[in-house]
């Protein structure tokens, strides 16, 4: 009988397990600074950045963080759906799915005035996920590094 997979808010006791996925979504190259930055964000109910969390039997398996930032032309917020990892060993399993679900979930009881996230073109496996869940626009974007 499988586990089934929680979802829910990360919690500032979370670090040693939040930890290692953080570190798989960068590729293992971890910055101490930006690290501890962004746990002190995730960990501050009044910061514009949040986390929600996959468990599956008690073990973190998996993570989404969004930024929630003010827009033109809405006075409600919008959310900037930034990182989506689960951990290697539980992919394929809909973890994915279920985080970005409880995402639009929230989005949709707190009214924000819309959501959106970017994903590389050749990422079949988030292509495949989000095709049902938003609108891909062809918009082309540019960063100044």
């Amino acid at each position: 009988m499988s586990k089934s997979i929680e979802i829910r808010p990360i919690e500032q006791n979370d670090f040693p397990q939040w930890l290692p996925l953080w570190d798989g979504n960068n590729t293992g190259q971890r910055d101490e600074a930006v690290t501890t930055q962004t746990w002190l964000r995730l960990s501050d109910p009044a910061s514009s950045v949040h986390g929600l969390c996959a468990l599956r039997g008690g073990e973190m398996i998996g993570l989404v963080h969004y930024v929630l930032h003010p827009t033109t032309g809405s006075l409600a917020p919008v959310c900037y759906m930034q990182d989506l990892y689960v951990d290697p060993t539980h992919r394929g399993k809909g973890v994915a799915r279920k985080l970005v679900e409880h995402l639009v979930q929230i989005h949709k009881r707190e009214k924000w005035a819309r959501m959106y996230w970017i994903a590389e073109a050749d990422n079949k496996a988030a292509q495949k996920l989000y095709k049902n869940i938003g609108v891909k626009i062809d918009f082309t974007v540019h960063v100044l590094l």
